[in-house]
């Protein structure tokens, strides 16, 4: 029975290097469309809340000070003068007025902090196009022009990009730029092009402001969890427009992060993860992670079969992350990079069995729990996971309530 279920795991995995195979095809295919012609340069703000000092955070800065495009600003937002990156957001708002503003959080509404900042940077921001940007995300010069293009469209609603890792002196941050890559940058192409879903990275996404204040605006998302994935769903159920994937990667910067580090955030993210695409297709997301499927298979019944087997998976995932990466245009992995993406993906399999068995998550300093939907709640005392969903009648994820009725602009 053991070599029985060693080889339906070995099976799986195939399939799943199937399933890899048309992901990579899509961004290909993605990758080979030309970027959209500007024809009208709308004023854009773009918001970026900040927390802490991230790898290489003044470089990352930098390279919003001179996009090409006529007309923008760039919002630093912290939430208190006590903010470690708060000298560097005044240093960067002196060396660029007009360009760049420092703001400070007003208020504390709800559980999520960057939803917090975002509501307050919203607030403040001069132009009507608004754009969020992560704090350790670098562009290209033509960043906004790509943006103000497809925005120039009425029926589209929301702009995200594909993320790609840069950085990685120590291997975290290596699994990581490999996980952005390989994992999240193809991962949001293919659902767009092979099954028609939509996922929005929230280090990248712009909007118009009259559209933002229709759902209701960002204090909408104050106590969710995932609130880049549900304003995407909002876009397409409540506007009736559609959500467009840039062609141009955004780079995401990290150097420093443990392996430690990588595990920790990848289990906060298992979490939301599994409560906003619900449990079925949070299973069914195991099929691309056939590494771990080649790895249970070998420790379910040691072979030389299983063992071949696992060592193949681990060479098929290394060529995977080079073709994803040479096709997003990311300089290439280096070797001792690349021989790092097994292990990554075992790591990722102990983050998704994390994900099946807590509710709760620990982000900047607070302790959290996960409803459907993404929704938060702080947890008042340890409570059966059955019996605390069953006493909640107001169980229903955030984003499937309709806007409040004559949602206020968010000037």
């Amino acid at each position: 029975m053991m070599s029985t279920i060693s080889l339906a795991l070995l099976v799986l995995a195939a399939g799943g290097f199937a399933l890899l195979a048309v992901q990579l095809a899509a961004l290909v295919e993605h990758m080979r469309q030309p970027v959209p012609k500007l024809a009208h340069s709308a004023p854009i703000s773009i918001l970026k809340p900040l927390c802490g000092l991230d790898d290489n955070l003044a470089a990352n800065l930098e390279s919003f000070a001179s996009l090409a495009y006529p007309t923008y600003e760039v919002l630093l937002g912290v939430k208190d003068t006590r903010d470690l990156a708060y000298p560097l957001a005044r240093s960067m708002a002196t060396r660029y007025p007009g360009l760049m503003r420092l703001v400070l959080q007003q208020g504390e509404p709800g559980l999520n902090p960057k939803v917090n900042q975002l509501m307050t940077l919203a607030a403040a921001a001069r132009y009507d196009t608004l754009v969020v940007s992560d704090s350790n995300v670098r562009v290209a010069p033509s960043y906004l022009a790509e943006i103000a293009a497809h925005l120039a469209d009425p029926e589209v609603g929301l702009v995200t990009h594909p993320v790609v890792g840069t950085g990685g002196q120590r291997m975290g941050s290596v699994m990581d730029n490999l996980h952005m890559t390989g994992t999240v940058a193809a991962g949001v192409v293919g659902a767009k092009r092979v099954a028609g879903q939509d996922i929005v990275v929230g280090k990248s996404m712009a909007l118009r402001r009259r559209d933002l204040a229709r759902l209701g605006g960002f204090r909408r998302m104050r106590d969710l969890l995932a609130e880049d994935y549900v304003l995407g769903r909002l876009v397409r159920a409540e506007l009736g427009k559609r959500i467009v994937i840039g062609r141009l990667p955004v780079e995401n910067v990290t150097c420093q992060a443990s392996v430690r580090d990588f595990l920790r955030r990848y289990r906060r993210w298992s979490v939301m993860h599994r409560k906003a695409v619900g449990p079925l297709v949070y299973a069914g997301e195991v099929l691309l992670n056939p590494v771990l499927l080649a790895g249970a298979a070998l420790a379910v019944a040691p072979s030389m079969q299983g063992l071949y087997g696992f060592g193949l998976a681990g060479l098929l995932r290394v060529a995977y992350e080079e073709a994803a990466a040479r096709t997003l245009g990311r300089p290439r992995f280096r070797l001792r990079e690349l021989l790092a993406a097994p292990a990554k993906d075992v790591v990722m399999g102990a983050a998704w069995l994390h994900g099946w068995l807590h509710d709760t998550v620990e982000w900047r300093s607070n302790r959290l729990r996960v409803l459907p939907g993404t929704r938060l709640l702080r947890p008042t005392h340890p409570q059966p996971r059955k019996r605390a969903r069953a006493a909640r009648p107001d169980y229903a994820p955030r984003w499937a309530q309709p806007a409040p009725p004559g949602a206020a602009s968010l000037r």
